[in-house]
């Protein structure tokens, strides 16, 4: 599944060295503008107070791979662009893949209401699962609030003090029902939420009689031979190579680290662990038909509005690059790491970066300057 001819690209404090793996052809031309337009902005991201920045530029057969940076501050351990790293809500799309496989087997539909699947989840504070689809969880048009701004939710993640606190799901829901009321209808506005992707987890299990985590890994993870991408069900620690995360407090001046944290806060709207050749292979089976058939391919794809540069499809969302292409997207922010991908609509093309900072606040400089050059490394494939 993974391209077969890569190059990679470590840069260390000022010094760049270029190491070509054995058998390794030449880089396809427009390759290493788009990996130096990336190398630009991680150093940017660098000295905006990442600790490291890993990426990689994917064009037809040819990778490259860039990383900056220190995994580890503490051990001065060099970043690795092989290194695991949380994909925070990039598992929405393995979430939403899993729940259009089920509606493909006829196990369910997308236009099914949540109450269907999960009586009474949603029925509280004007709220009713009665009236919102699968289809609106999927593509954030469910009017639910987002718990992730209720004060119980937030001083405990935020703070990182209480890593193994069990976040049962209905809590979570329960958290963000009680809010305040709607504001729209359901199926009138895009408004994000973490709340549907954790409905959608839940509606999985209904279906299936097993949790996401467990769809995700028999569906996706195993059949694609992602080997170092796991979906964490309890346990908050990181295993083997893994980039350290990190998060400013105290009105950044001092860096934390947090790469222990709470993995039931977000499940099956954001506690998947990947690396980045991982993540890629994921992208393009999604985006090339190898995980969904025809129908359910044009479900995913088909996009609400978000902004004048922005839609969203099931999971994923499509937007318009400052050099006027349409890409499809998703970025994860969690706890100590950032990630985003943009791959095209063949799946020809793609670019992935990650950071190991974070500390709940968007946009950081870090992350607009790590943005821009993730446009413009795709823009120069």
């Amino acid at each position: 599944m993974k391209p077969s001819k890569s190059i990679r690209l470590i840069a260390l404090g000022s010094t760049l060295a270029l190491g070509a793996l054995a058998g390794v052809g030449p880089a396809h031309a427009d390759v290493p503008t788009a990996i130096s337009a990336l190398q630009a902005g991680f150093a940017k991201g660098i000295a905006d107070g990442y600790p490291a920045a890993i990426g990689m530029v994917r064009s037809g057969d040819t990778t490259q791979y860039l990383a900056d940076g220190v995994s580890d501050v503490t051990a001065k351990t060099p970043a690795d662009p092989d290194a695991q790293f949380r994909i925070g809500s990039n598992t929405k799309a393995f979430t939403a893949t899993v729940l259009l496989q089920l509606e493909a087997e006829g196990k369910l539909s997308l236009d099914d209401t949540v109450a269907k699947w999960l009586p009474n989840a949603v029925n509280a504070n004007g709220y009713d699962g009665t009236k919102i689809t699968i289809r609106e969880l999927l593509n954030h048009t469910s009017s639910l609030p987002d718990y992730d701004t209720s004060p119980t939710f937030y001083n405990s993640y935020a703070s990182n003090s209480e890593p193994n606190r069990v976040w049962a799901p209905q809590t979570l829901v329960d958290l963000a029902l009680a809010q305040h009321q709607p504001t729209s209808a359901p199926g009138q506005t895009f408004g994000y939420a973490n709340t549907n992707f954790v409905l959608a987890g839940m509606v999985i299990q209904a279906v299936t009689g097993n949790t996401a985590a467990t769809e995700i890994q028999n569906r996706i993870i195993t059949p694609l031979g992602l080997t170092h991408t796991t979906f964490p069900i309890s346990d908050p620690t990181l295993q083997g190579d893994y980039l350290h995360g990190y998060e400013y407090q105290w009105l950044g001046l001092e860096l934390s680290d947090v790469t222990v944290s709470n993995v039931q806060a977000f499940g099956s709207a954001g506690a998947m662990v990947s690396t980045l050749d991982d993540l890629a292979t994921f992208d393009r089976a999604l985006m090339t038909g190898q995980l969904l058939p025809p129908a359910q391919e044009a479900e995913l794809k088909t996009t609400v509005p978000v902004n004048a540069t922005t839609r969203y499809g099931l999971g994923i969302g499509e937007y318009q690059t400052p050099c006027g292409q349409w890409v499809w997207t998703h970025n994860g922010s969690v706890l100590g790491y950032t990630s985003t991908w943009e791959i095209s609509d063949d799946g020809s093309k793609e670019v992935l970066v990650a950071n190991n900072e974070y500390h709940l606040q968007a946009p950081t400089q870090g992350q607009t300057d790590m943005s821009a050059a993730l446009d413009n490394a795709f823009c120069a494939l």
